[in-house]
């Protein structure tokens, strides 16, 4: 599958060392995540990174919930090499599979979560794919739970897409112009548009996303922010607002 790109160390570096630096609102959805995580009560969360990449969602997590008990999955090795040197000493249980497997959820230590977590992961995965790991991941959550996806998704038309393509372009190269390299706005739009893993992306729009979630019994779903393309998703195992 397309999502193999991401094996590559290479590609890896240039994400988490690049790219992400740029993304577009990334503070506001991390502390969006951190609200939607608020709302369960629980002196220790059991947390699940879905595709958890470098690790900063769990990161991000254990800041704020410093005895969570996190478990970070994905399927690129070269990512939870990164993840497990930005999380060395605080308690996370790494696992490399890919979830698009069935049965992934075999690998997992435990078989219930307070909350489950993923960001820019799931886009990868052909839609009725998706539509079938949100099940999966209702079926780990416990009452009360909660399912938040940080995700990259459809355009309803061809100028949202030109937007966010335009937008993410500008703000990627003031991030990198402010780091001291001598880069223009043009050369980051064609290093965009040529990017290797571009071909992996299987986006589907936030109104369809959202009724799958409320199908599958997912309480107060709701898309809790977004700016283009770029959204934050979730929906719980319970009405608990």
């Amino acid at each position: 599958m397309d999502w193999e790109i991401w094996q590559n160390p290479e590609v890896v570096a240039r994400f988490t060392a690049r790219r992400r630096g740029g993304l577009l609102g990334g503070d506001i959805q991390l502390e969006t995540m951190l609200r939607l995580l608020s709302v369960i009560e629980k002196p220790e969360l059991t947390v699940l990174d879905l595709g958890c990449g470098d690790g900063i969602l769990l990161e991000t997590i254990l800041a704020a919930f410093p005895d969570a008990r996190c478990v970070g999955l994905d399927g690129s090795k070269a990512m939870l090499e990164k993840a497990a040197a930005r999380l060395a000493g605080r308690g996370v249980y790494f696992t490399r599979v890919d979830f698009n497997d069935p049965d992934w959820t075999e690998m997992l230590p435990v078989q219930a979560f307070d909350a489950v977590v993923s960001g820019f992961a799931i886009h990868h995965s052909e839609d009725a794919r998706k539509r079938e790991l949100y099940a999966e991941i209702f079926g780990l959550l416990t009452p009360g739970g909660v399912f938040v996806n940080i995700e990259h998704v459809a355009s309803a038309t061809p100028l949202g897409e030109a937007f966010f393509e335009t937008a993410y372009a500008e703000n990627l190269a003031r991030f990198r112009q402010e780091a001291g390299e001598p880069v223009t706005l043009e050369q980051v739009m064609d290093e965009l548009w040529a990017r290797p893993d571009k071909s992996a992306n299987r986006l589907a729009p936030v109104e369809t996303q959202l009724a799958w979630l409320r199908e599958i019994g997912y309480a107060g779903v709701d898309c809790y922010w977004k700016h283009f393309e770029l959204a934050v998703l979730a929906g719980y195992k319970a009405d608990v607002l």
